[in-house]
């Protein structure tokens, strides 16, 4: 065997023990000690509560306990109470998480006592006294997310321009289905000025794609900065809470480990 071969074994091993190990450590059970083990999950416009399922799965086997909240989309007053109910159900701390549309929900409804941080996935984080619509001005406009409205009032994503717009990184079979199952939102709940800002007063995380369609990535990065929140980048479109679930998972713990850390101090 040659020394060039040699070497190129070596480091294939090398590799896989680091991979093994990355995957070890992710699937450990968090410590007894953990100050918290809550979880609770927002979904955003034009979902529902089952794109977490990677999420959940992957948060469960460690040993959170996860709550998938479902939104009405009525209006941001009665998201805001359906996360409440959820928040009202935990037996301790929680680390609230919202993606898109469900990180205005968060920001409003993090000021809950039990929220001990937050984390925005591809997320709006507006201030208190904005709106949701606010966050765009200044940004530019995200042409392939097209979103059209019916008589009513409420919006979806165009079906001809879904998969490009919303989730371009999953198979045609799964986008279809998202297609074809998207939840329309009360567009009036984007007007909505919010009462509070949690961001302000709880530390946060964001994960940012940064192949997502729905925001221009200047935008996603100023709401990130904004609200100082320690920001991971992965390469994934809006709907990394499914395609990139490990990477979200791993946050959430990484969350949810510093602020149990500081707790004991």
């Amino acid at each position: 065997m040659t020394k060039i071969t040699n070497s190129v074994v070596t480091a294939a091993i090398a590799a896989a023990a680091i991979s093994s190990a990355v995957s070890a450590a992710a699937s450990e059970p968090i410590p007894a000690n953990q100050a918290i083990k809550n979880v609770v999950l927002v979904h955003g416009a034009f979902a529902d509560g089952s794109g977490w399922r990677g999420v959940y799965d992957n948060l469960s086997k460690r040993g959170y306990r996860v709550t998938i909240v479902q939104n009405p989309l009525t209006s941001l007053e009665d998201d805001v109470a359906a996360t409440k109910r959820a928040l009202e159900r935990q037996d301790g701390p929680v680390i609230l998480v919202g993606h898109s549309w469900g990180g205005t929900i968060i920001t409003e409804a993090g000021v809950d006592a039990k929220v001990a941080g937050l984390v925005y996935v591809s997320a709006l984080s507006p201030d208190a006294g904005e709106t949701t619509a606010q966050q765009y001005q200044g940004f530019a406009p995200a042409s392939e997310f097209v979103i059209e409205t019916t008589k009513d009032g409420f919006g979806y994503v165009s079906p001809t321009k879904f998969k490009d717009g919303f989730a371009h990184d999953v198979s045609d079979a799964d986008a279809a289905f998202m297609r074809d199952s998207q939840v329309s939102i009360n567009m009036s709940a984007f007007g909505t000025k919010l009462q509070n800002a949690a961001w302000r007063s709880k530390p946060s995380w964001a994960v940012i794609a940064t192949e997502d369609k729905a925001f221009d990535q200047a935008m996603l990065i100023h709401m990130a900065e904004r609200i100082k929140a320690k920001i991971t980048k992965v390469s994934a479109s809006h709907a990394l809470f499914m395609t990139q679930s490990d990477v979200v998972a791993d946050t959430i713990d990484q969350a949810a480990k510093a602020v149990s850390a500081r707790a004991q101090r």
